[in-house]
């Protein structure tokens, strides 16, 4: 064993981390109170430059697994969005592009420039991709809510927008959300059009004609409310399970992660979710990872945030086979929350001004921990 290249600042950003957050959380500074805040700006400073040295991308490199976020192609136009996304991440994810109603709006037309930004960003930086998603019951086009097809005829379209969506994307995304929220909360098979036209088997041919459009692409099955073991994610076991069985091709499971302040995921019963569906051995990602607070969000508030990313990462990063660890967008400007929750925002890890929150370093100093010793003869 020796020490990682990165050992020195790293020990000294580690000690900056746990000041931070030391100093932050003190309660009655009294007559020092205005001399700690001078002290933590200085150290937030400091950590700020190390940290744009050694981003998350490079330490997640370091611990064996990607760390990514949801990307829109509306906001590849944001200099700092781009620059961020660049500098600390190593996957991403097309947030609307490839869902149906966007890249599929009508029977004869495919839509495909915005995910080709997405796509061809990543591939000029070095970055996979996630493709999100390629069935699903929302966000369809009037022509498939309102089609009036036989069930072979269901079949053939379905058949056809996975070949054509996967196949141009053939060798260049890494991984696929083929089938995504087909349970409901009860652990029953979704009511979709899908289900209501074609039958339960849709998600196993789902599957294989994806599989059939691009050999080497990793196949997920997605979904909310999986990441604990409940009635859910019993449903969502069993019916992977008899997949596999019938040898159909999928490779992993991705946990959404959608979580409230108000009732955050236990990590250790998390961690038993995940043993399970990798003792089937499949893969498990992160995939949407956010931390949802009622506004305004106390400062108080935002630490107990970073502990609750902070105790997902560090699950995946002690769970075999958990390869990736994916945020639903990264700064606060762009998301999805406040829409979806009203009342609720300050979900993720950088703020509308792309200063890092505690999350961040939170996540950092997590990874960081987890690199510092490398197998003899690595950098």
């Amino acid at each position: 064993m020796k020490l990682n290249l990165g050992f020195i600042y790293g020990l000294v950003s580690g000690f900056i981390i746990m000041a931070i957050v030391s100093a932050i959380t003190v309660k009655n500074l009294g007559d020092e109170k205005e001399f700690l805040r001078k002290e933590v700006d200085f150290l937030k400073n400091t950590l700020n430059r190390i940290t744009r040295v050694a981003p998350l991308r490079y330490l997640a490199d370091k611990n064996g697994i990607l760390i990514g976020t949801c990307v829109s192609s509306s906001h590849l136009t944001d200099r700092d969005y781009v620059e961020t996304l660049i500098r600390e991440f190593s996957v991403v994810t097309t947030e609307n592009e490839l869902k149906f109603e966007i890249v599929h709006p009508s029977p004869n037309t495919y839509v495909f420039e915005p995910a080709d930004r997405i796509i061809s960003l990543a591939e000029a930086n070095g970055m996979r991709v996630r493709g999100h998603t390629l069935v699903w019951h929302a966000q369809l086009p009037p022509w498939i809510v309102n089609g009036n097809f036989t069930k072979e005829e269901w079949k053939k379209v379905l058949r056809e927008h996975i070949l054509t969506v996967v196949g141009r994307y053939r060798g260049r995304i890494w991984a696929w959300d083929v089938v995504n929220e087909a349970v409901d909360d009860t652990g029953s098979l979704r009511d979709t059009v899908w289900l209501k036209n074609i039958g339960p088997e849709y998600i196993e041919l789902a599957f294989r004609w994806a599989h059939e459009a691009d050999p080497g692409a990793l196949l997920f099955y997605n979904d909310y409310g999986i990441e604990e073991v409940n009635a859910k994610s019993d449903a969502v076991y069993r019916l992977i399970k008899e997949l596999l069985k019938r040898n159909v091709p999928i490779h992993g499971v991705g946990f959404q992660m959608h979580v409230s302040l108000d009732n955050p995921p236990n990590p250790q019963k998390v961690a038993e979710n995940i043993k399970r569906f990798t003792d089937l051995g499949l893969q498990v990602h992160i995939t949407e990872m956010d931390v949802r607070i009622k506004l305004p969000a106390t400062e108080d508030e935002l630490i107990r945030q970073a502990q609750v990313y902070k105790e997902i990462l560090e699950v995946c990063l002690n769970s075999k086979n958990c390869t990736a660890f994916v945020m639903w967008g990264f700064t606060d400007k762009y998301s999805w929350i406040p829409y979806a929750f009203p009342g609720y925002g300050a979900a993720l890890i950088f703020d509308e001004n792309y200063l890092p929150k505690p999350a961040y370093y939170a996540l950092w100093e997590t990874l960081f921990s987890k690199a510092i010793w490398t197998p003899t003869g690595s950098d």
